[in-house]
C-alpha cells in the first residue's frame, strides 16, 4: 500500500515542490495539504494519513503545537519536522512533542524520500551529530519537563540498558550489532521491546528518555 502523506507549510509553492517529488514516487501519494497547524489538526481529524511532513514556523498554529495535539491521538500519524535551520529551537521543541524526524528544507529528494519510508517503517531519522546537539539543547533548558516513567520501572534488562545507551549515542542497529558481537536481528528485537517496555513510539523518544533518566548527559 502506499504511504499516505499530508503537507503543512504556510508557503504554497513549497508544498508543491514537495508533492511533485512524494508524487512521483510508486510507494507514496500525498492525500492532503495545509497552510498552518491549524488547519492541518482540522484536516487530519478526517484524513487518513501515515506521514506529516510538518513545518514548524507557521500563523495561527505552528508546527509545534500541531504535533503535539497529532502525537496525542489515537493511531497519530508520524511527523517529520521540517526547518530552515539547523539549530531551530521550534524544531526541538517539536521533536519533543512528538516528531520522529528532523530535516532541514534544504535536503535533497532522495533524502527526504528516505526519510519518509525510514519514518513510516517506525525508524527515526535523527544523525549522530543532530543527537548530540539534542542532548546538548535540552541539558540547557529549564528543569520543568515531566518525569519520565524510570527504567527501573519499566523493566528493562541489562541489555536492553546497554541498547538504549548506544541508540543515544546515535548508534544504529548494524553499529550496536557490531559493538556488541551480536545479530543485527538480536539488536532489533531488542529495540522492540525498548519501545513497548517504555511507551516510545520510536528512536527520536529513546534518546530523549535516556537524556531524561541520566542514563546519558550532554558531556
Amino acid at each position: 500500500m502506499s504511504i499516505r502523506v499530508f503537507l503543512v507549510d504556510d508557503q504554497e509553492m513549497v508544498r508543491a515542490g514537495f508533492r511533485m517529488i512524494v508524487d512521483s514516487q510508486d510507494d507514496m501519494t500525498v492525500v492532503g495539504e495545509a497552510g498552518d497547524g491549524q488547519a492541518a489538526i482540522e484536516a487530519l481529524a478526517v484524513t487518513g494519513a501515515d506521514v506529516v511532513l510538518m513545518d514548524v514556523r507557521m500563523p495561527r498554529v505552528d508546527g509545534v503545537e500541531a504535533t503535539r495535539v497529532l502525537a496525542a491521538r489515537p493511531d497519530a500519524p508520524r511527523v517529520i519536522v521540517l526547518t530552515t535551520f539547523d539549530l531551530d529551537e521550534y524544531a526541538f521543541a517539536a521533536i519533543r512533542a512528538g516528531a520522529s524526524a528532523f530535516l532541514l528544507k534544504d535536503a535533497t529528494p532522495p533524502v527526504l524520500l528516505d526519510a519518509v519510508r525510514r519514518v513510516q517503517a517506525g525508524d527515526a531519522v535523527v544523525a549522530p551529530s543532530t543527537t548530540r546537539r539534542l542532548l546538548d539543547h535540552f541539558a540547557a533548558l529549564p528543569e520543568d519537563r515531566p518525569t519520565p516513567r524510570g527504567l527501573t520501572d519499566a523493566g528493562l534488562t541489562d541489555r536492553e540498558v546497554e541498547v538504549l545507551t548506544l541508540i543515544a549515542r546515535g548508534r544504529t542497529n548494524g553499529e550496536i550489532a557490531a559493538d556488541l558481537v551480536v545479530a543485527e536481528a538480536t539488536v532489533k528485537t531488542h529495540v522492540s521491546r525498548l519501545l513497548a517496555k517504555t511507551g516510545s513510539r520510536d528512536r527520536v523518544q529513546l534518546v530523549l528518555l535516556a537524556y531524561d533518566t541520566g542514563l546519558v548527559g550532554s558531556g
